[in-house]
């Protein structure tokens, strides 16, 4: 038990960031759109690497399934699928088998505000004081996740907008990123954006219970420190959950039955929800940790967290999908906001949400990079720059990946279930291995 609470304790700060786990190599995923000659082979066949990456894991049981959906353009998807829903278990996994897709919630949640902005009911730089009055004087941390202490704390220089919501630069904190005060001070007011499972050793990792209402959960930010001043660099933060309240004050309804109504139902998304219904427990995921790269049950199908109601809608890392769903929520992207025919999103809205939007107070070394190299932000996911032109996308904490390339159609998604994400190299490899195998693709 000491050994697991120290690994927990080290890997505590990184298990949900495993979002931010990405590869200079995306750029790679820069391909022209294919003809439809593609489409002649079986999947296995087409996407070479990706097969054999998905079959590799699982064979090796380093998960116990993984799903992969690629496509172009409006393109029905290919799917490649191995494993069973968990370990020693016999359920089959494909298109429909529900994961956990924790923060690929937040493209989604970033298009739903977007959408709120191209009908005029918010505005990209709109002061969140105007929905939320708490807002309007905000102090700051002068030393980051210092103390909570008068000398340690300055005026916000300016207030934080909707766009610093979208980009993770409001400089709110996360009670998996943060240490030292403000993190216990969140897990105390129960600013915790997510859950992971009904056993206590989970909620010691992961800190806390959430409160019981969104509006609850901002009026709770609105007390709290920012720890770092509105619009100066990137810090992966609750944002999006947040924004989630902002949307219903705009809008006047429930976040969660606006997503519905305006994004899940168009889309086609049938599958994809903040809980899961016990009827549907037969497609669900177990849900591992890689405890020395064994792998111990952490939320399994029959006694999940996700089978109850949850403390609120969390617009930042809280939804189950499949494979198939995220697809359909890609391939509208793709489309410039349409799918099958049916308007979902003004083409200007999904340009803006997948443009970079990171303010221009932004600090010289304040924006988003990994793998040594700099990526825009826009609505809760990466926009790619330079040779990765047209990449927009993000990650989930439990292993998942959702890409598109507005520039060229090329829609990538994956999902498996284990955490920390970053204990395997999956987050990384997958868009490169997409990449390797369309380039081969189109070549022949």
């Amino acid at each position: 038990m000491r050994d697991f609470q120290i690994s927990a304790s080290m890997n505590r700060r990184t298990v949900l960031r495993g979002s931010a786990m990405l590869g200079a190599g995306l750029a790679a995923s820069s391909l022209p759109f294919a003809s439809a000659a593609w489409a002649q082979d079986a999947a296995g066949t087409r996407w070479p690497g990706v097969s054999q990456f998905v079959r590799n894991h699982v064979a090796q049981e380093r998960v116990a399934c993984m799903v992969a959906t690629l496509g172009f353009g409006q393109g029905s998807a290919d799917t490649i699928a191995a494993g069973t829903r968990t370990f020693g278990g016999n359920g089959t996994v494909g298109p429909d088998t529900l994961f956990r897709i924790y923060s690929m919630t937040k493209p989604i949640t970033g298009l739903a505000a977007v959408m709120c902005i191209d009908e005029g009911l918010l505005s990209l730089d709109q002061p969140i004081a105007d929905f939320i009055p708490g807002f309007a004087n905000m102090m700051v941390q002068k030393t980051y996740d210092g103390p909570i202490t008068r000398d340690n704390l300055e005026p916000a220089v300016r207030p934080i907008t909707v766009r610093h919501l979208l980009t993770h630069t409001a400089g709110l904190g996360y009670s998996i990123i943060q240490e030292g005060p403000i993190r216990e001070a969140y897990i105390a007011n129960g600013l915790v954006p997510g859950q992971i499972s009904n056993l206590p050793i989970a909620r010691e990792i992961f800190g806390g219970t959430p409160v019981r209402s969104l509006a609850q959960f901002a009026e709770g930010l609105s007390r709290m420190p920012l720890v770092y001043q509105p619009g100066t660099r990137w810090s992966y933060s609750v944002s999006l959950d947040l924004l989630g309240h902002v949307i219903e004050l705009a809008t006047g309804q429930a976040f969660d039955s606006f997503l519905e109504q305006r994004i899940f139902a168009p889309c086609g998304m049938t599958s994809t929800g903040f809980r899961v219904a016990r009827e549907d427990v037969g497609r669900f995921t177990g849900n591992y940790f890689l405890l020395g790269g064994f792998p111990v049950p952490l939320d399994l199908p029959n006694s999940s967290v996700y089978l109850q109601q949850p403390a609120f809608p969390f617009g930042g890392a809280g939804l189950v999908s499949t494979p198939r769903d995220y697809d359909r929520f890609l391939t509208m992207l793709a489309g410039w906001g349409e799918i099958d025919g049916t308007r979902v999103a003004s083409e200007p809205a999904v340009r803006l949400a997948t443009s970079n939007l990171f303010p221009d107070t932004l600090a010289s070394n304040g924006g988003f990079s990994t793998g040594g190299r700099s990526f825009g932000y826009g609505a809760g996911g990466l926009v790619g720059t330079g040779d990765a032109q047209g990449l927009f996308g993000w990650f989930g904490a439990a292993g998942t990946a959702g890409l598109v390339n507005l520039k060229y159609g090329l829609r990538h998604n994956l999902m498996t279930q284990y955490m920390p994400a970053e204990t395997l190299d999956v987050q990384t490899q997958f868009p490169l291995l997409v990449a390797a195998d369309a380039a081969r693709l189109l070549a022949g």
